[in-house]
């Protein structure tokens, strides 16, 4: 995914909630599951949810309490910037929420503190999540945290009366990011036009098939000759302005050189929610738009940089009800009705297969997008740094990026500074 695509879908995936069981039952923390009552008053947190989706929450938890009348649903709004800290201060002081929706970046500093769910939920109960969104939440064969919603497969957007004058082929789009740092010379030779927005951040060398991290997650694995040709392949573009000299800023979401400013030519990794602001900010732009599938990882697969999903913490007294209450907030039905009022996709397999996803008709970028992204979710490929400090090391590695490509570093030096802070933060 493109820095620009990263920062729509970080928007999109500002909406994840948490949630918490409120210590009213007479349960025991230590019960096993299958002798606590399905009862007690439930403490749901939600991030920066109420202001546009309390008619959403609200009729779930209404459905809920009616289905279930010895359970009582409390919802409670929490500012995106407080989630993370309220939970920590949660977990130190012992009194946990009990159902808790985490991002994925964040679930590898929570595992100690987290139940696994392998008693809660069985083979039946996970059958309709893609198998591809819970394999990555298993560490040591523990599941920890069942998936809710993600920022969908990718998409690749380009701007036809642009890039055909590069010659380019919407029936043979660029497979990889090679092809399209080649098809962006192009463009800018051909349009003076920039071709996109793609730098070689961590992101890029996972594209690439450059490992990060050695398999006991303790040391930076990237700083190879594998690595270097990544970075002086993106150089070269860079110089030759395919890449777009503003793509080097570290405000992804407000880049100088956009599609919707008509600085840009294409994205070759995008998500709904960035087709969505070009329909919203520039329908001129959007009218010119064709969608196609995206480049590929040297996998063959998508990366997926973050998930939305639910855990348990261990010192939760009322973990039945936490589960049940979870299945109920993640099935098929609940994630689709909340994909139809924001850029989201769901997890589920049977959401996917409704009518809003597989009958759109005619060549509109979004019902296109729609098909092409639903497509895709099984190609996803989930699989995170798994330290504690997953965005820390990641801005290190671009930090250093930015300094190769801005000329005041070269790419071994790069190479080797980001090397020596991921390791000296691991140690």
């Amino acid at each position: 995914m493109t820095r620009s695509a990263l920062a729509a879908g970080a928007l999109a995936l500002s909406l994840f909630t948490t949630g918490c069981v409120a210590g009213t039952s007479t349960q025991s923390a230590a019960a096993p599951a299958d002798d606590q009552p399905f009862e007690g008053q439930v403490e749901f947190w939600t991030i920066n949810l109420k202001k546009n989706y309390s008619d959403y929450i609200t009729g779930l938890i209404g459905q809920y309490q009616k289905e279930h009348p010895k359970v009582t649903i409390n919802w409670v709004d929490v500012p995106g910037a407080e989630s993370a800290t309220k939970l920590l201060a949660a977990v130190a002081s012992g009194e946990v929420p009990d159902a808790v929706n985490v991002n994925s970046v964040e679930l590898g500093r929570f595992i100690p503190s987290l139940e696994p769910l392998d008693a809660y939920f069985g083979q039946a109960e996970l059958a309709d999540f893609q198998p591809n969104l819970v394999d990555p939440l298993r560490l040591d064969g523990k599941l920890y945290a069942v998936p809710w919603y993600n920022g969908g497969a990718p998409v690749a957007m380009y701007r036809k009366s642009v890039v055909s004058k590069a010659g380019f082929d919407e029936k043979a789009p660029p497979t990889s990011f090679t092809e399209a740092l080649a098809l962006a010379d192009k463009v800018y030779d051909k349009t003076k036009i920039n071709g996109a927005n793609t730098i070689s951040d961590h992101t890029a060398l996972r594209y690439h098939g450059v490992p990060l991290l050695s398999d006991d997650k303790k040391k930076a694995a990237f700083n190879t000759p594998e690595a270097l040709a990544v970075l002086e392949t993106y150089k070269k573009s860079y110089d030759k302005h395919g890449i777009a000299p503003g793509a080097i800023s570290k405000d992804v979401r407000n880049m100088p050189q956009t599609l919707e400013n008509g600085q840009l030519a294409f994205i070759p990794s995008a998500n709904a929610a960035q087709l969505l602001n070009v329909q919203k900010n520039a329908p001129d732009v959007y009218e010119d738009l064709v969608v196609t599938e995206p480049v590929k990882m040297s996998s063959g697969n998508y990366l997926l940089l973050a998930q939305q999903a639910f855990a348990i913490p261990k010192a939760s007294a009322h973990k039945k009800a936490a589960a049940e209450f979870i299945k109920f907030f993640t099935n098929g039905v609940n994630q689709l009705a909340f994909c139809k009022i924001v850029p989201i996709y769901p997890s589920t397999v049977s959401s996917t297969k409704d009518p809003f996803f597989t009958e759109a008709a005619g060549d509109d970028p979004m019902a296109v997008a729609r098909q092409v992204i639903v497509k895709g979710l099984p190609k996803l490929e989930y699989s995170p740094l798994g330290t504690n400090k997953d965005a820390e090391l990641a801005e290190y590695l671009n930090e250093e990026v930015r300094a190769f490509l801005q000329g005041s570093k070269s790419a071994k030096e790069a190479l080797d500074t980001a090397e020596k802070r991921w390791n000296d933060a691991l140690a």
